[in-house]
């Protein structure tokens, strides 16, 4: 399977996962097992991916679009949050932030100093270094558009 391809995949998984397996059956009319297709890396399923249609849905209830981010990044494009979401933007402001930004680049490191104790990042490692680095990234996003907005 392509890199690109397993990229998209661990994204999508991701997304899944984020949601919830149960409710994006709910949301994509999918069963648990073409969803499982959809992120699987047999190379029976390599060709298999999630339609468009399904990944809008599973994106508007998720936290964060997963997949529609892997998209950019794979072309260099970054994304831009418009959506109040948890982090309302209307409190709080740059100061809160940046001490926001502080904390998360401080839990990513901690996360990052345990899983190189061994010498190796596992799978397992892996995923809590993607999950706080998607964390700093959204806090990253809130100070950009509090920096707009102050700039308007």
């Amino acid at each position: 399977m392509a890199i690109v391809g397993r990229y998209l995949k661990k994204h999508t998984e991701a997304l899944v996962k984020d949601v919830g397996i149960e409710a994006a059956c709910a949301l994509t009319g999918k069963s648990k097992a073409t969803l499982g297709r959809y992120y699987s890396d047999y190379d029976e399923h390599a060709e298999r991916f999630m339609p468009v249609d399904a990944v809008a849905a599973l994106e508007e209830a998720a936290t964060f679009p997963h997949v529609t981010a892997a998209l950019a990044e794979l072309k260099g494009i970054s994304l831009e949050f418009t959506e109040t979401r948890s982090n309302d933007r209307s409190t709080g402001g740059v100061n809160s932030d940046v001490i926001a930004l502080s904390q998360r680049f401080g839990m990513l490191m901690a996360e990052y100093h345990q899983s190189i104790a061994d010498g190796v990042i596992s799978a397992t490692e892996a995923k809590r270094l993607l999950k706080e680095t998607l964390a700093l990234q959204k806090v990253l996003i809130d100070m950009k558009l509090h920096l707009e907005d102050e700039g308007a």
